[in-house]
């Protein structure tokens, strides 16, 4: 019977990857070996800084953050992940290094992992998974890449468009408190540009 709820709960990762590249029997059943079910509570760290990133996380339901808090105590947040979208500091994942960053959990979120060893198995046993983790990556580094020019170029008011565009699946999830953190202003502009788009739609 657990089994059963196993491969139930794994099919949106086996769905994300056959989205790449359709799996055969055998690389399922790499992914079911190899990646681990875990469920984060709200609030719970999967990861703090000054900790070793070991996990890579695939969130199956719930949403992450990714965040860093400066010297002064403000919280700066980097990335949000939610349902089928990947979430690791690359940097202390493949560097085992200590994490400047810290991963939490902003709802209850149900997450496939995969540590590096056993990512490094997936490669060697099943190289189709290097493609896709290849894509995975060039694609996340592109993101990060464009939110940075943002985040030099753009207006407060570009920033929160470009928020709505971008997560807004997450837009009546997260607290503003959160979005305001993302783009990089206080809460109280964040509600004063969250006015001014409602009276440009009435």
């Amino acid at each position: 019977m657990k089994q059963n709820l196993f491969q139930t709960s794994v099919e949106p990762l086996l769905d994300y990857f056959n989205h790449f590249i359709p799996l055969n029997a055998g690389e399922k059943q790499f992914v079911m070996d190899l990646f681990k079910p875990r469920l984060y509570r709200k609030r719970q760290y999967v990861l703090q800084e000054g900790d070793i990133c070991t996990q890579f996380n695939f969130v199956v339901r719930g949403c992450l953050r990714m965040y860093k808090i400066d010297e002064k105590g403000n919280t700066h947040i980097i990335q949000f992940t939610s349902e089928n979208w990947w979430l690791m500091d690359i940097g202390s994942f493949h560097g085992k290094a200590p994490s400047e960053l810290n991963i939490d959990a902003l709802e209850d979120t149900m997450v496939f992992q995969v540590s590096y060893e056993n990512l490094i198995e997936l490669y060697t046993k099943a190289p189709k998974f290097n493609l896709i983790f290849r894509v995975l990556i060039e694609n996340s580094f592109v993101s990060l890449q464009k939110r940075l020019l943002q985040n030099i170029s753009s207006t407060a008011e570009e920033r929160y468009l470009s928020f709505i565009q971008n997560y807004s699946h997450l837009t009546n999830r997260l607290p503003q408190v959160q979005i305001a953190a993302f783009i990089g202003i206080s809460p109280e502009f964040l509600s004063r540009l969250r006015s001014k788009q409602v009276r440009a739609k009435s």
